[in-house]
């Protein structure tokens, strides 16, 4: 995580990255079998969301990734959550994240650098999606 966010850091069309602070959370979605290691980042960028996308793929290779099972184990996985209102439904990037209000350890963190972003689909802040979950 430190390599990937000095490697963001440096790319000359990023402004700045801010890190959360990282959790320590069980595997997501039934294949790995290590702990996952989680932090989100609010990037600001001159680059559209599929070329930052580009340049998180491009982050996990020059970080080791090697992609190999979804959801399994692996040394980096980057994803873009958010990017800014902007809406997606299909294609290789989706936005907002399709299943974000369902994993802590995308909202606990994201609620630490911005607990009132508001979800532009759902009209609902971070804050609330964390609580609601924790509620399950």
């Amino acid at each position: 995580l430190d390599k990937a966010m000095s490697l963001l850091a440096a790319h000359p069309l990023v402004l700045s990255v801010e890190e959360s602070g990282r959790i320590a959370t069980a595997p997501y979605g039934g294949v790995a079998q290590g702990e996952f290691l989680n932090s989100v980042a609010r990037v600001q960028t001159l680059l559209d969301a599929d070329e930052l996308l580009d340049l998180l793929h491009e982050t996990e290779r020059e970080c080791g990734r090697v992609r190999r099972e979804r959801w399994g184990d692996r040394t980096l996985d980057l994803d873009i959550i958010l990017f800014g209102d902007e809406t997606r439904g299909e294609g290789s990037l989706i936005l907002p994240h399709p299943d974000m209000q369902n994993r802590e350890f995308v909202l606990a963190p994201l609620c630490e650098l911005a607990p009132h972003l508001i979800h532009p689909l759902t009209g609902k802040r971070v804050s609330e999606m964390l609580e609601e979950l924790r509620k399950r």
